[in-house]
């Protein structure tokens, strides 16, 4: 996936593609895990600043060791975070949909991006400057909290991701990743390219490729022209490595305390 340089944060203000976030009543009406799980005195506190912005297919949000300006809370579609080597080669870390939030490290402490932010299946996401998140956080230890343990969620993904491939074979990995996207997205299908399998997992295009074919043999996933389908569920997460059930345990331990954690 060739990374292109279309980062919002680079545009004037006066033409970033953002419209006033439609009226939420009530923050469970909300699409994204974070905004839903904000009390409803601490949503007021974001509610004026939140704003709606189309996430289009390769759009970077951030380069590493840039300013982040911006958090993004997507409704649907993945952000993919994404390490890049002196080679040329780009390795995928950890990824962000629906379930969290971009962005939330950036506010509670320094803005400099140490990945780059991709989006790997376009969506819609909410947005909101920086300022306006720390200021939040300024206000309420229940907000501030709250966003810290999103960016721990995160940051136990990034740990599990680097030790999965570093010793898990290629096939459990792949099987782990479109778990992931099918959680994140919502959708048996999913629109992924080999390219772009291979920077999620750091593998070769060609071991990607053998890979894919060996699971669609399977009847575990239907694979033609960039376009995958889960097709047996139960035997795709028997083939995941024990790091797709570690990541979602994680989070939900981080996300879905028992009442009186937080």
């Amino acid at each position: 996936m060739e990374l292109k340089d279309v980062e919002l944060r680079a545009r004037p203000e006066t033409s970033l593609p953002v419209r006033q976030e439609a009226a939420l009543d009530s923050v469970s009406r909300s699409p994204n895990g974070f905004l839903s799980s904000l009390s409803p005195s601490d949503f007021e506190l974001i509610r004026q600043h939140l704003r709606t912005v189309d996430l289009t297919s390769d759009m970077v949000l951030v380069e590493v060791d840039e300013a982040l300006r911006r958090a993004y809370m997507p409704h649907k579609g993945v952000i993919s975070l994404v390490v890049k080597l002196a080679r040329g080669e780009h390795v995928q870390v950890a990824m962000v949909g629906r379930d969290s939030i971009f962005g939330a490290f950036s506010a509670l402490g320094d803005a400099t991006a140490l990945d780059t932010a991709v989006v790997l299946v376009p969506g819609v996401a909410s947005t909101i400057e920086l300022d306006a998140l720390r200021a939040a956080c300024d206000q309420s230890p229940t907000f501030r909290t709250l966003l810290a343990r999103h960016g721990l969620a995160i940051y136990a993904q990034i740990q599990q991701t680097a030790g999965c491939n570093a010793s898990h074979t290629v096939e459990s990995r792949l099987a782990r990743c479109l778990l992931q996207m099918r959680d994140l997205s919502g959708s048996d299908k999913i629109v992924l390219t080999q390219e772009a399998m291979a920077q999620m997992i750091g593998a070769r295009r060609n071991s990607v490729s053998l890979v894919a074919h060996t699971l669609q043999q399977a009847n575990f996933i239907h694979y033609s022209r960039g376009h995958i389908e889960i097709t047996y569920l139960d035997g795709l997460m028997r083939t995941s490595c024990e790091c797709y059930a570690t990541v979602k345990a994680q989070y939900t331990r981080l996300l879905h305390p028992h009442p009186g954690v937080l």
